[in-house]
């Protein structure tokens, strides 16, 4: 009978330093809405397919391609003024085959002349 009250009083301290343990959590941090909460959020956070470090990164990504677009716009709006003023003006036409392909007329000679120098190879 002695060891029954033994085993019975050695249960009882364990079962009570459990609960006091749980009496150190806030009880708004034990309520059921608090931890469902929780886990949505760290679903949401970090488990999901677009979780929020994805976004983010696409995010970047799309801010990225709206510049890249931006500057290949503005590069398509230059090539088409320059279309224009070939088309309607022969002194362009010249003035682009002796810039863009190094053509010359009959009596002259043309040197090129390089934006950087050579170095010298030793």
């Amino acid at each position: 009978m002695n060891d029954s009250k033994r085993r019975t009083s050695n249960r009882e301290p364990k079962i009570s330093n459990h609960m006091k343990l749980l009496n150190h959590i806030p009880a708004w941090l034990r309520s059921k809405y608090t931890i469902a909460t929780g886990i949505f959020l760290a679903v949401i956070l970090f488990f999901d397919k677009n979780d929020f470090f994805t976004r983010q990164a696409r995010d970047k990504e799309l801010h990225e391609l709206m510049q890249s677009k931006a500057w290949y716009q503005k590069e398509i709006d230059a090539e088409r003024i320059e279309l224009e003023r070939l088309k309607n003006n022969p002194a362009t036409i010249e003035q682009y085959a002796r810039e863009k392909y190094l053509m010359k007329k009959e009596n002259e000679d043309l040197y090129i002349i390089p934006e950087k120098p050579v170095e010298n190879v030793k």
